[in-house]
């Protein structure tokens, strides 16, 4: 029972000792509300001066580059790689041999289909010839029998000429088209072939085979044969980069137009280079239209490899001596721009006509004069009275203004 008394006892200080903490604390607080009540509020101005600068308006994107000076050097013969004539970083010329491959049966067989075929082309071409200069000779001849008829021609003649006119058309559209078939037959000869030659000049840049090596054209979903790349060239080309733009900068771009190129892999470079074309017919994805501008780099460089990650901003219009001021100046109401300007200490609201502009700033047309003080932002401060007199401020945003600290 004794022990019952004392942890009461206990309790009940506890209890005591919180109330009168809460007491003190609520007190604290209406204590500080009224404080704060009776503060004022001290409106500080953000500034800037009308001044005359250069600007440059560009469009940023972003993309990948899709070729570089450097060209792949495939083949879709199959078997054992039985030479290897050159090492990275070799010069070679056109039709330099680079490799040999003992085919096996698959690449025996495909070899000699692509030569078969290579051959009837080459027949069919010289069949088409031939039958080219036979009308060209019947052509020859009805000419000469309607010469001095050029006003009486007969139904006859005027028949007999143009079956020779249409037999010598399709002759020499048959020739037009063999010479096709041939090309086609010639490059599936060259990609069956055992013997790998370059078909360009440059700088072997790394090679993909080594001898006793087994290759094999691997095959995609289609059932077609793929290429395997046996080295990589590098040539005198310039990178390529392809970049989406929306359709609201489409319409901005042009080529010939300057561009600043970085790449994520290559950090602290930039590099320089021009819009080639303009896609104006686009895509459209998840009901987001885009527009595909190709960009040439203006110089070449071993890092920028194919497939790299790029950003581009592409200049679109370049000022210098006009006067500008902090975009954060400019109110925009019913498309009609005005700012706020001090002029002997009091604030009057100005229209101004504004140009172009970028990130930070915008050009001022008409309405302002070099020198002026604008307002780019207002901040609101409490000033809050403490208990021995002094003073202390609260930063809060202003109402109504563009910058400011955070509460």
């Amino acid at each position: 029972m004794k022990k019952i008394s004392v942890l009461a006892k206990r309790l009940f200080k506890t209890k005591t000792r919180i109330i009168i903490v809460s007491v003190i604390l609520v007190a604290m607080g209406v204590f500080g509300w009224q404080s704060t009540k009776k503060g004022e509020l001290e409106i500080e101005k953000q500034t800037a001066t009308v001044e005359r600068a250069t600007i440059i308006s560009a469009i940023t994107t972003s993309g990948t580059v899709i070729s570089s000076n450097i060209e792949n050097i495939t083949t879709q013969a199959s078997g054992t790689v039985a030479r290897v004539y050159v090492s990275d970083g070799d010069e070679v010329v056109v039709g330099q041999k680079l490799a040999e491959i003992d085919l096996d049966v698959q690449g025996e067989q495909n070899y000699l289909s692509a030569y078969s075929s290579y051959v009837s082309a080459q027949n069919s071409l010289n069949s088409a010839n031939n039958g080219y200069r036979l009308t060209q000779a019947s052509l020859a001849v009805v000419y000469d029998e309607i010469k001095g008829h050029d006003n009486d021609e007969s139904f006859e003649l005027k028949e007999t000429r143009t079956r020779a006119e249409v037999a010598n058309d399709n002759a020499y559209d048959s020739v037009g088209t063999a010479k096709v078939r041939l090309s086609a037959a010639a490059i599936s000869l060259k990609t069956n072939s055992p013997v790998i030659s370059s078909p360009v000049s440059g700088t072997i840049k790394s090679v993909s085979i080594a001898e006793g090596m087994n290759i094999g054209a691997a095959e995609t979903a289609s059932g077609a044969r793929a290429n395997q790349r046996i080295a990589t060239i590098g040539t005198g080309g310039l990178p390529i980069a392809s970049f989406n733009v929306s359709e609201i900068d489409v319409t901005q771009i042009e080529p010939g137009q300057k561009v600043i190129i970085t790449l994520d892999s290559i950090a602290d470079k930039t590099f320089t280079g021009k819009v080639v074309s303009v896609d104006r017919v686009g895509t459209i994805s998840s009901n987001v239209a885009t527009y595909p501008v190709i960009i040439q780099f203006d110089t070449k460089a071993e890092q920028i490899l194919p497939n790299m990650t790029a950003m581009a901003k592409i200049i679109v219009e370049t000022k210098s001596d006009i006067l500008v001021v902090p975009s954060t100046a400019i109110n925009y109401q019913n498309e009609a721009a005005t700012v706020l300007v001090l002029r002997n200490g009091q604030e009057f609201k100005q229209a101004v006509e504004v140009g172009i502009s970028n990130e930070t700033e915008t050009e001022i047309v008409s309405g302002l004069s070099e020198g002026e003080i604008v307002i780019t932002g207002k901040v609101a401060t409490a000033v809050k009275e403490s208990s021995n007199g002094s003073s202390g401020l609260i930063p809060i945003r202003a109402p109504g203004s563009g910058g400011g600290i955070m509460r």
